[in-house]
Parts: structure tokens; sequence; C-alpha cells
């Protein structure tokens, strides 16, 4: 199958039934695992398929899950988190696989439960998300009363409980530890690292957290097995990947694609290039939170590391574009009003910095700009970078702004001059 995502799905947007699933294949891969492999097995084939996180950080999946501690002494229960809380600007490739073929996600999830040794999973959805929440919770239905959930799996002495969490919103529940926090009831602010949630996570107990995108890969490898896997993708980085296009193109969607396609392929012949009268100044390469690509990218592999040698991200994949007569200035002032109102507080360099670059972004979108506010806001991409903030979510609102001062810094002086913005 060379697309394992979405090979199965329906064509008119129905959910796939836990029948149509399983005369697919579905859960043969569980049914394997669970009775033909230890939970160490599953983690070696992944790690030996090369699965890398979905979410944006491209962690290695299956040693992310070595990291939870195996002896007899250490904490129970183990906990397995769905992130399915998809609140990134131009993202919605999760989504996809939820409303069409959400028992891949379970099946998923019951083997990376497997693997770790959790008795506990939780899927965090999105609050916004109300089909994919009933779509979820018929599937979770279906598959409890199949013996696919709950108490001694297939027969086996494998159990695990399994539940839908309803997020209460805030683009930093997507933050695996804010997430952790929002789930146990507090205040979702991301929490200092070390200890990682892979040794103390939820309620204190050792917890993975996995995007839905890498959980739902997990299946057709245990199935077809790592080198099918990686056979799949097209540079160093193995499988497929959802990727997603949005902006003035003439197909704005998502397609299961190889890894290591490039950019050129996925806007013109995918996405079918540009509206007529439009041209390609610009691409977010990964969300909103990512740094500009230019036209010059467009031959480049969509893999993580030959995307990050260009100095942008991968991050989910979900591809937003800039043409000649979008302003730029006006776009990522969009982006940073975001930001600035995601931001939970928790530190100061967010909490101050992201508002006071909204206001100087306004300023210049309204002509009441100076060069001087050019300088500053470059001082803020470095106060608010790396390393500065508790989490990722300021560096994130940082990479559209630091690549826009880069390759448009002409746009951002003629609003300057001419006291205006001149794509009015």
């Amino acid at each position: 199958m060379e697309r394992p995502l979405t090979g199965l799905m329906r064509g008119d947007g129905v959910a796939l039934s836990l029948t149509e699933y399983r005369d697919g294949g579905g859960y043969s891969a569980l049914e394997k695992a669970l009775k033909s492999w230890s939970g160490e097995d599953v983690i070696e084939e992944v790690k030996a398929s090369n699965l890398r996180g979905r979410g944006g950080a491209g962690f290695p999946a299956g040693l992310k899950w070595s990291f939870v501690p195996r002896t007899d002494k250490a904490p129970r229960p183990r906990y397995l988190v769905a992130n399915a809380d998809e609140m990134e600007p131009g993202a919605f490739k999760d989504r996809l696989l939820l409303e069409g073929n959400p028992h891949l996600l379970l099946e998923g999830m019951i083997l990376s439960a497997y693997a770790m040794g959790a008795e506990v999973a939780y899927i965090f959805l999105r609050g916004e998300y109300v089909e994919p929440r009933r779509r979820l919770r018929r599937a979770i239905d279906e598959a409890s009363a199949a013996g696919l959930l709950g108490r001694n799996i297939l027969g086996t002495d494998f159990s695990l409980d399994l539940y839908l969490h309803i997020s209460a919103g805030r683009y930093i529940c997507g933050e695996e530890t804010g997430l952790l926090n929002a789930l146990e009831g507090k205040r979702a602010t991301p929490r200092s690292k070390p200890p990682f949630p892979q040794v103390s996570g939820a309620w204190g107990k050792p917890t993975v957290v996995n995007n839905v995108e890498t959980l739902c890969n997990v299946p057709g490898i245990v199935r077809h097995g790592a080198e099918w896997y990686r056979g799949l993708g097209l540079a160093e980085d193995s499988g497929t990947k959802l990727f997603g296009v949005s902006g003035r193109v003439r197909q704005p969607g998502a397609w299961e694609l190889p890894m290591g396609t490039t950019l050129r392929n996925i806007l013109e012949k995918h996405a079918g290039g540009m509206c007529d009268g439009y041209h390609l100044k610009g691409v977010l390469p990964g969300g909103g939170s990512t740094d500009f690509l230019l036209p010059e990218h467009l031959d480049m592999a969509m893999d993580y590391d030959t995307v990050g040698k260009a100095g942008s991200r991968l991050g989910t994949g979900t591809l937003i574009v800039l043409d000649d007569k979008t302003c730029p200035v006006g776009m990522v002032l969009n982006l940073e009003r975001f930001f600035a109102q995601e931001s939970c507080g928790w530190c100061t360099p967010c909490r101050d910095g992201l508002p006071w670059t909204r206001q100087l972004l306004e300023d210049i979108e309204d002509g009441r700009g100076s060069l001087e506010d050019l300088s500053t806001l470059e001082d803020h991409t470095a106060f608010m970078g790396p390393g500065k903030t508790v989490c990722a979510l300021a560096p994130g609102a940082m990479e559209p702004l630091q690549s826009a001062l880069k390759f448009y810094r002409e746009d951002f002086e003629q609003h300057i001059r001419e006291g205006r913005c001149p794509y009015d």
C-alpha cells in the first residue's frame, strides 16, 4: 500500500465503519503484535522504521517510547496521549484522519500503548472539532463492543482503557506539557523540563504524548515492516506525509505523499498552481510558526533535514502560500495577533513581547511606523528566540516575522515611507 494513511478512506467523506476498516486489513497489525510480538519488539520495529513525529518537532517516535521506564519498580499506571488539539494556523491534516478513518488512530494508539506498557490512553481533542468528536465516539464504541478496547484485548493479557477528552481551548494546550496540565484539570501552562513526560507526565506518571498522524503510521509499520515503511520515502526520512496547502492556489487541500516530495510537486501538481493573475511570493512550509521559503526553493525536497538546512522547518507540513498581491506585513500581523492572544502569559518575554510585536506591526501596517520599529522587531526575534522562553510558542511566533524582515524588508520600508499599506 503506497498510501497507508488515506488509502482506505471513502470518497464520499463518510468515516469508515469497523467492518469496512477490518475488510481493508484493519486491526490485523494489532492481532499480529499482541499474539506474536512483545512490546519491546514493537518499539524496535518502529525505531527501525525511522518514523519521526508528525506534530512538528520530528523526534523519532520509537526512541521516545523507549524512554519510558519499564522495570518492575517503575511507577504505574503509564499513560499514552494522542495530541489532537490541532490549532496551528494553517493546519488541518489531523482532522482529515479523524473524520475519514478514526479506527486507524485507535489501532495506532492500542499498538503504541502495548509497546510502552500503558494501561490508560487519552485522545486530547480540539474543542471546535465537533464532527471528529462524533466520529471518534462512534469508533470507540465499536472497538469496545468488538473486544478491541478494555479488558483482555483479543483474548490476551493486555488491557487498555481509552478516553476521549475534549479540550477547553487555547493554542497552548497543544504543547505537550501544557496539554498534560489541561488534562489534569489545571491551567494549561507549560512545565519545566526535565523531568520529561516519559518519566513524570500525567499525574506524575510515565506518559507519552504523540501527534495523531504519528500514531496513525504505526499500524502500517507493524503490519508491513520497517523496511517497507522506509521504502515509501524519497529521501532520508521514511514513510508518507500529509501535506496541506492553503492560500491562492487553484486546488487547496491535503494529500498523502512520500516524504521528500518536492515543494514544486505539491504546489503545482496537487494544488494546481497559483490562481490566475497571482504569482508565488513565498510560502510557510509547516504552518504559521515556520520561516518563509521563496520561489527559489520550489525544487527542494520536503523532509525535515532539507527544509531545516534551508532555514525553515517542515513543521506540520501544511503550507500557507503568500502571493504577490497579499501584503506580507499584514499576513505576519495576522499571525502575531493570533500568537499574542494565545500566549498563556507564564513567561515575561512571551507575555509582554508578543503584544508589543503585534502593536509595532499594527503601527507599520496602518502607516504610523518608523524605521526604528524595524530594529525593535529584530530585537524581539532575538529576545523571544529558542531557549529564551518556557516553551516554543514565542520562538515559533518569531519565525515568520524574522524571515519576513529578511526577505520582504522593502515591503516594510515602503509602508513606512508612504505612511500606508501599498497593497490596499
